[in-house]
């Protein structure tokens, strides 16, 4: 047989691992609708512009690695390789360009051609949350503890908390000039992306994680020093309520995330569960222009990779418990007692209870074995003599007791039975 794999950096996810998925999912919306946030599904391609506009034509994301096409009108589209840029292209048709507060979360498939490695797809998948029309720190640290309090409800309670300020526009060029102007002294010593940063984006720099750049990085001058009073006084409000919060971080000046819309706050969390690459969410404040916008939508929001988080939980081990099996298994002899079968499943799936049955002509052996595999705590057998007689044979399969019931009743006292036995789960 031809083994079909999937194409690189992609996977199959089956019936077990996606119920990790269903879990992270349900948790992320059960605790952000507890702050106010509404889930809100967007497109998974958008029109180029959105991304190059939205997230900066210098980054290295928009450089190499969206996936884009061209439609048949010949209009340049664009998997979307973050949530953010999407999510604010539909909120800019809300009143939330006058201002008025938007919050949203959000989770799905994201599209990156990167080179694939433990934890990192081409295909991967992001949760993440949108606060969106209004400016103020505790709106960042609302949002920061929330983060938290979502990793700590899927059990990853050691996560470290970094932050940083990337103060606004205005102090980009100061604190850019005192970058540049150190970086340019080592070029010579660091790797050829580095090189290529220096001229279009320095602040990139800052994010290599070549072990050799790593060195001159840690030397970089103290360019907050040189942000204005209005951001260093925006940072120190967002700590000090992260602090009222009960939030532990620490100040990480090298952090800057590698998107050009950020301003003020920006945040990483990491789990030393990783390894090498720690990185298990981030976000920050954000000015970012849409087409059709002559000024920026201020927001501030955060994405967590699913594939990483669910890779923590294994290094806690944490891992899922194996699927329960069905309660109840339906084993029918002849084509009578086959249809009485897919009757009697029918309304024992109406009030809830997941139930197997064979549905093609077999032996009785056969299927057994197919309510053994099934996990089944009980197997309801019936044939010809079973049907004259209205009655039901059911076999307790820990034990191989077997009781005689009557049809007359027969979905309740089932359920009857299955309810009534601690050992059984029905989901």
């Amino acid at each position: 047989m031809a083994n079909f794999a999937p194409p690189p950096g992609t996977a199959d996810i089956f019936a077990a691992e996606a119920r990790r998925w269903r879990n992270l999912e349900n948790t992320a919306a059960s605790v952000f609708s507890r702050y106010g946030y509404g889930e809100l599904r967007t497109p998974i391609f958008e029109y180029t512009e959105v991304f190059q506009r939205g997230l900066g034509g210098e980054t290295e994301v928009v450089q190499k690695e969206m996936y884009t096409f061209e439609d048949r009108g010949g209009r340049s589209l664009t998997l979307r390789p973050e949530g953010t840029a999407g999510v604010m292209r539909a909120l800019s048709n809300t009143d939330v360009m006058n201002g008025v507060e938007q919050r949203v979360y959000y989770c799905g498939p994201m599209f990156r051609g990167e080179r694939p490695a433990a934890g990192r797809r081409r295909q991967f998948h992001q949760v993440g949350v949108e606060n969106v029309g209004r400016v103020a720190p505790l709106i960042d640290a609302e949002c920061i503890s929330m983060l938290m309090e979502f990793l700590a409800e899927i059990g990853i309670h050691d996560a470290k908390l970094a932050i940083n300020t990337r103060g606004v526009a205005t102090d980009r060029g100061p604190a850019g000039e005192l970058l540049r102007d150190y970086f340019g002294r080592h070029i010579d010593c660091m790797c050829d992306d580095c090189r290529v940063r220096l001229e279009r984006n320095v602040w990139r720099i800052l994010d290599c994680k070549q072990e050799g750049c790593r060195r001159i990085i840690a030397d970089a001058p103290d360019y907050v020093a040189s942000f204005s009073t209005e951001s260093c006084t925006y940072f120190d409000e967002v700590k000090a309520a992260l602090s009222a919060l009960g939030v532990p971080f620490t100040v990480d000046p090298l952090l800057v995330r590698g998107l050009d819309y950020y301003v003020h706050t920006v945040f990483e969390v990491s789990h030393s569960g990783l390894g090498a690459q720690t990185a298990i969410a981030g976000g920050g404040r954000y000015e970012l222009f849409l087409p059709g916008q002559n000024r920026p939508v201020p927001g501030v929001g955060f994405a967590a990779g699913m594939e990483r988080l669910m890779m923590v939980q294994d290094a806690l081990g944490m891992a899922d418990a194996p699927e329960a099996g069905v309660p109840v298994y339906l084993i029918g002899l002849g084509a009578a007692a086959r249809l009485e079968n897919l009757k009697l499943a029918d309304a024992l799936r109406r009030d809830g209870l997941p139930v197997g049955l064979e549905l093609e002509e077999r032996s009785f052996k056969a299927q057994l074995r197919g309510a053994n595999k099934s996990g089944a705590a009980y197997a309801v057998v019936r044939g010809e003599a079973e049907l004259e007689r209205q009655v039901v044979v059911i076999k307790t399969m820990a034990t191989g007791e077997q009781r005689e019931v009557s049809v007359a009743g027969l979905a309740s006292e089932i359920m009857k039975l299955v309810r009534g036995n601690e050992s059984v789960t029905l989901g």
